[in-house]
């Protein structure tokens, strides 16, 4: 059997089965790959004894009302700070007029496309027409778009987003007693 990525499960070249030894005890069972899907679980902390010998909860308990709740408020004080709205603000007025020109033209390419097939013919150099140049333009604009918007980010965003999360980080770790 084959995994996912291309890989033989098991013991290599070994028939189909035959790396599965749920029915021979004799055999010592075979450690985990990370082919396998349970190779995580481990690391996660699921199936692990908590160090007396009992297994651990799988879901861990309700924590204690009150920290929470101090949490809570944290990330409700930074989603109402002048920083925050001024971050959110800045996204919003570069992405929606953004997708709406982008998209509009998207719209405007196939419509034509379909709608005028002679004007999206007609040869422009050579064997290249019309519907080439807008389908290259196509890909130039998603390109332009991602080095725009990727530029906004850096300049007028992250630098006010990183202050935010670390302001967050600080305010979250005294509610918590000074635990990281």
């Amino acid at each position: 059997m084959q995994s996912s990525n291309g890989r033989p499960r098991g013991d290599g070249g070994a028939p189909e089965g035959s790396a599965d030894n749920h029915d021979d005890p004799s055999r010592p069972p075979r450690e985990a790959r990370y082919e396998d899907p349970w190779y995580d679980a481990l690391a996660s902390g699921w199936g692990e004894l908590d160090g007396v010998g009992v297994p651990a909860p799988a879901v861990p308990g309700a924590r204690e009302g009150g920290e929470a709740v101090r949490a809570r408020d944290v990330y409700l004080e930074v989603q109402r700070s002048a920083a925050f709205q001024e971050v959110r603000s800045r996204y919003r007025r570069f992405v929606v007029p953004g997708a709406a020109v982008f998209l509009t033209w998207y719209v405007g390419y196939v419509v034509t496309a379909t709608a005028a097939p002679g004007f999206m013919a007609r040869r422009v150099a050579g064997a290249v027409n019309v519907a080439m140049l807008a389908g290259l333009g196509q890909f130039l604009t998603t390109f332009l778009l991602t080095w725009a918007y990727a530029r906004h980010a850096r300049l007028r965003r992250d630098r006010i987003a990183l202050e935010l999360r670390w302001d967050t980080q600080e305010l979250t770790r005294g509610v918590r007693g000074g635990a990281s």
